[in-house]
């Protein structure tokens, strides 16, 4: 194996400095003991900020709010997106590409687009803003997440797998729970992870569908524009990260562990 340059490396250790040292600044500012501005470097360290956290209200309100909307949301994700992977993964029909298209067009478009068209189409069906268009404006997204994990694995997975359980007399419910299953479940596990991720931290969807709600990640951008108290907004960003960090390294590894398939290379 050829091993990179001296460059290259550099190169690669400035990226990964240029992504997490800001970071390290949000972790640095929830110990301040200056709440009106970031001075640098800080004047005192204190845990104060921990504990005004802990007490508000409006806070575990949002976090409450955020975490019941990335649950039910990634539940509809893992039901629609797996079945809808198994429906295109293998099958051959008129219109299958211009339907995959449109599967995957919502993480592709920007969230300020799909967040107009959510709350155009809310208002021309007068629906009124609530927990459940909020979900349904982060399913359009954790949906793509699950089905693109889901429709990768189905297809490594071979036929004959399939075949050979309907010749040994399983119907397609015992085929599905006993061969398909198993073999696609890392991949629906670490899909249905990063759906929860990317819906308990967007904003910007979640601005055209809340209403008067406030999620973690909307209270936080309400919060930067008030000049108090501003560690505690340091505080809830670590608290984000946490969150979101966890599932998504959880799913790195379910991804990486589970490339073999069964009969993937027959």
């Amino acid at each position: 194996m050829t091993r990179a340059s001296l460059s290259l490396k550099i190169a690669a250790l400035a990226g990964l400095a240029f992504l997490h040292i800001p970071l390290l600044f949000i972790l640095l500012y929830c110990f301040t003991t200056e709440e009106r501005s970031y001075a640098f470097p800080p004047p005192g360290f204190t845990l104060k900020w921990f504990g005004v956290v802990w007490e508000r209200a409006d806070i575990w309100a949002a976090v409450g709010l955020s975490l019941r909307v990335a649950v039910v949301a990634t539940l509809l994700a893992l039901v629609l997106g797996t079945l809808a992977a198994g429906a295109l993964a293998r099958a051959r029909f008129f219109g299958r590409d211009p339907i995959s298209l449109l599967f995957v067009l919502p993480i592709a478009l920007p969230g300020i687009v799909t967040g107009i068209a959510l709350r155009q189409a809310f208002g021309l069906m007068e629906i009124p803003f609530s927990f459940w268009t909020i979900v349904i404006g982060h399913a359009t997204f954790c949906i793509v997440v699950v089905y693109n994990n889901a429709v990768a694995r189905l297809r490594r997975l071979s036929p004959s797998l399939i075949e050979a359980s309907m010749d040994l007399g399983a119907d397609a419910f015992q085929t599905f729970r006993l061969v398909v299953l198993p073999n696609i479940g890392t991949a629906l596990l670490a899909g249905g992870m990063l759906a929860f991720a990317l819906s308990f931290d967007e904003v910007i969807v979640t601005t055209f569908t809340a209403g008067q709600q406030s999620t973690l990640p909307i209270w936080m951008l309400s919060e930067l524009i008030r000049p108090r108290q501003r560690p505690v907004t340091n505080v809830v960003a670590v608290l984000i990260i946490i969150v979101t960090f966890l599932p998504i390294l959880a799913a790195y590894y379910l991804t990486r562990e589970g490339e073999a398939v069964a009969g993937g290379g027959k």
